[in-house]
């Protein structure tokens, strides 16, 4: 650790104390996704103002050194599709939680994970585990080969159901499945996503509709609720809730017949703001206080100008200190954010 770096808590105005940092490493995309960004049209950033490796791996060692945060999630955009990734989960996977640090993982190396859509996960799976990452989320919202086509403007359903094997086999501390559920389009799967999970010894998390689709077209009446995905699946196959979710997002029940657990993350209608411990880094170095802020501040030129690491924190910890309540879905005075969820990392 620098000599000039100080450990202490990243604390926003709500006393909630900041460990999660969510890294876009990129905003382009394999998939289409319809809740996520337009069939055509997206312009991608210059490579000139992404981040560069080394960008980010000093954005992360700072915020880990000054601030304690302990967990690392890779977004995208598809995070996949950034050359020679290994490389950067290397880097991260190098940094450990300060000692002094009042972190669970004081002393400890970073939670390092990952987001992908799974599509060419096979491919990179074993270099991924051997670079560091210890934990993978997939995003699986159908198991109907038309209907995943519909959804993500892509047939590559068998490549992702490859891609989930894949991620099993490599022997990862948790493989999920991540889906998001719309009514009309894919809520009547809710069981057969379940019953996926179960058999593949994962856990799905269900995740409602939220308003961050590239067209503007989100509606309430678009979302399934916790309630219902919840009573869905356990007419069939009884639930138990699991206590004490923590500043975790996903709201979680066991099977009563041991056969694992399933989560949901009812962003809409129980929205989890209240325990947020995260904020996010997008791939051309904005930094963010919530998925749906209306305001960025801007990490990469400040890195460029030539400040240093305290002056690059003392701006993290400014911005943390804007850091909202919650994000006002279903309020009046909600206002989406400019970009699309795949711009922003998921």
């Amino acid at each position: 650790m620098s000599s000039t770096a100080v450990v202490r808590d990243l604390v926003d105005p709500y006393g909630r104390t900041i460990r999660d940092l969510r890294i876009s490493v990129t905003d382009r995309c394999n998939f289409r996704c319809t809740y996520c960004m337009p069939a055509e049209g997206m312009v991608w950033l210059p490579k000139t103002e992404v981040l560069t490796f080394e960008e980010i791996e000093r954005l992360a060692r700072i915020v880990v050194e000054h601030f304690g945060v302990d967990g690392i999630r890779l977004t995208g955009g598809e995070p996949t599709m950034r050359a020679h990734l290994p490389v950067l989960v290397a880097k991260l996977a190098a940094l450990s939680v300060p000692k002094e640090s009042a972190s669970p993982l004081a002393g400890q190396p970073i939670d390092l994970a990952i987001t992908t859509n799974g599509a060419t996960l096979a491919n990179c799976v074993d270099e991924l585990k051997l670079a560091g990452i210890a934990r993978v989320n997939i995003s699986l919202d159908t198991l109907d080969r038309a209907k995943f086509e519909q959804m993500t403007r892509r047939d590559e359903l068998p490549r992702v159901l490859a891609g989930i094997d894949a991620a099993i086999g490599a022997g990862f501390s948790s493989v999920k499945i991540n889906a998001v559920v719309e009514r009309g389009v894919n809520d009547n799967e809710i069981l057969d996503l379940a019953e996926f999970g179960r058999a593949k010894g994962v856990e799905v998390r269900f995740i409602e509709f939220m308003p961050l689709d590239a067209e503007g077209h989100w509606l309430s009446d678009k979302v399934v609720s916790q309630d219902e995905i919840v009573e869905q699946i356990a007419q069939v196959h009884p639930l138990e809730l699991i206590p004490a979710r923590g500043a975790a997002p996903a709201d979680r029940w066991r099977y009563l017949d041991g056969k694992g657990s399933v989560g949901v993350i009812p962003s809409v209608t129980k929205p989890f703001c209240g325990d947020c411990d995260r904020v996010r880094l997008t791939a051309d170095g904005q930094f963010r206080t919530c998925l749906f802020s209306t305001t960025e501040f801007d990490l990469r030129d400040l890195m460029r100008s030539g400040a240093d690491d305290v002056a690059v924190a003392a701006e993290v910890e400014r911005a943390v200190g804007t850091k909202w309540a919650g994000h006002q879905i279903n309020q009046v005075n909600f206002i989406r954010p400019k970009r699309s969820m795949s711009q922003i990392g998921g």
